[in-house]
């Protein structure tokens, strides 16, 4: 996970891409169910909780980076590898990984 960065700082990286990303929503409030760990190799354990901001995907990297606020002020960048063998499963099953927080609903 790369960061903290100011608010911001990656707006641009996510600005023209929709608002969701599969079941995340801009905004909303989502928890770790499912510990794993990104491809900077830093853990993301069950309990975790962040605000999606966006995302960004790089087909011609295989990646993904997902982009959150864990404390309301700053911004992190959570990178995942579509490539088979590293975060593929997570990404292809990243409902089973993060789920909503409280009733889902922004600032819940």
């Amino acid at each position: 996970m790369t960061g903290p960065r100011p608010p911001g700082h990656w707006a641009v990286a996510f600005s023209l891409n929709p608002p969701t990303y599969r079941h995340l929503h801009r905004g909303r409030r989502y928890r770790v169910v499912r510990a794993f760990r990104d491809f900077d190799g830093d853990d993301h354990p069950v309990g975790e909780a962040w605000t999606f901001l966006g995302y960004d995907a790089n087909a011609y990297h295989d990646g993904l980076s997902l982009f959150v606020s864990v404390d309301g002020a700053q911004e992190w960048q959570i990178r995942l590898s579509t490539y088979p063998g590293h975060q593929d499963e997570i990404v292809r099953n990243l409902a089973d990984y993060v789920d909503a927080l409280g009733d889902g609903s922004p600032g819940a």
